[in-house]
């Protein structure tokens, strides 16, 4: 502590306020050690019959901080759930919506260890024009799992689903990558790239935090894309065959068949021979040209 203001009781006398003015800054360690060290002195001052309340602004960004880690957990968890559901019921598999899942993860894990490297171990700060280093936003996390889960698995679908409808003719799975990847390939990059233009240009911005987020974005959307969607996935799908389009029986009789691609749609029925030389023009049972208005 640096400095600690003379107590300033309330006009009841129940309470008593008090300024501590640590040495560090707000966002040190040392300094959200402090506040750990006066809130566990909490048992002593019930024992003697008060209260203990330590706020402030490191206090209130601790509490933030750990409410938003109690909820990631339990948040990503229902992301993955219902991607790994709806994902089955597209494709009819299980082994493509997993495969998505985890590289969906891939993305969110190399975007926060980016952001950490970059922002909270200092490197970088000359090109980015960082002041300092400093902890990420405890929001961060919460907000790059929620946008980089929305566009992820549109890449997905965008790749996936060409493939599917492809392997539904041919029940080839090597020609139904290559051209569900040349059909898909065009329309990835450029969503990826636009993407990564507009969270790209929040680096620019002067506010540290909006930096943190517009860097975070614009990575987790290049790698998503560019390494897991255009690389890891053909390379997973090639390397899984047919098995990648299978899916337990059981499963397939709980789920219910949307068939997304039109596969069981019956196929048009073929005109008759009359009806075809009706239609260019000649008379059936003659054999001669009809005359027609």
């Amino acid at each position: 502590m640096a400095a600690v203001s003379p107590s300033v009781p309330s006009p009841s006398g129940d309470v008593v306020v008090m300024s501590v003015v640590p040495k560090s800054s707000p966002d040190a360690e040392a300094t959200g050690d402090l506040v750990h060290r006066m809130r566990d002195q909490a048992p002593e001052i019930a024992e003697a019959g008060g209260s203990l309340y330590v706020t402030g602004q490191t206090a209130m960004a601790i509490d933030v901080a750990g409410k938003l880690g109690d909820a990631l957990p339990l948040f990503i968890s229902v992301i993955v759930l219902l991607a790994l559901l709806l994902l089955a019921l597209a494709f009819r598999s299980v082994l493509v919506p997993l495969k998505a899942a985890l590289g969906f993860l891939l993305s969110v894990g190399a975007s926060l260890g980016a952001s950490v490297w970059v922002f909270q171990q200092g490197n970088l700060n000359g090109v980015l024009d960082v002041s300092a280093a400093g902890p990420v936003t405890s929001f961060l996390p919460i907000l790059l799992t929620g946008v980089l889960f929305g566009l992820a698995m549109d890449y997905e679908v965008f790749l996936v689903s060409r493939m599917r409808e492809h392997y539904e003719h041919s029940k080839d799975p090597a020609e139904a990558i290559a051209q569900g990847v040349s059909r898909s390939a065009r329309v990835v990059v450029a969503a990826a790239l636009i993407m990564v233009a507009v969270f790209g240009g929040f680096i620019f911005n002067e506010d540290p935090i909006i930096k943190s987020i517009g860097f975070a974005l614009a990575f987790g959307v290049f790698v998503d894309a560019f390494v897991v969607r255009m690389m890891l996935v053909p390379a997973a799908m090639s390397l899984l065959g047919r098995r990648a389009w299978s899916m337990p029986r059981w499963l397939d009789r709980v789920l219910p068949d949307v068939d997304i691609e039109g596969a069981r749609l019956p196929a048009p029925a073929r005109a008759e021979p009359a009806v075809r030389r009706e239609a260019e023009g000649e008379d059936a049972p003659s054999g001669k040209a009809s005359a027609r208005v």
